[in-house]
């Protein structure tokens, strides 16, 4: 999980904590629907338009997108 943090910070810098900050937690719960819709696909055999990302990769992902919404929650108190 740190692994996929670490390169998706890289890639997208931090727009997830600034559009929590922004927009509030809506923002960072919105993140977490669209993976969960994506898995939800993966579980029903949809086959996706985007390629690569499988179950694990999508799980971890919103673990880490949860554990993140976490922290920016925490931030306001």
């Amino acid at each position: 999980m740190t692994d996929i943090f670490i390169a998706k910070n890289h890639d997208y810098g931090d727009s997830f904590s600034e559009s929590v900050q922004e927009l509030g937690p809506v923002a960072g719960f919105s993140v977490i629907m669209h993976k969960f819709n994506r898995l939800k696909n993966i579980i029903k055999g949809t086959h996706p338009l985007v390629e690569g990302e499988s179950m694990e990769d999508t799980l971890l992902d919103m673990a880490n997108y949860c554990i993140m919404l976490k922290i920016e929650l925490a931030k306001r108190g």
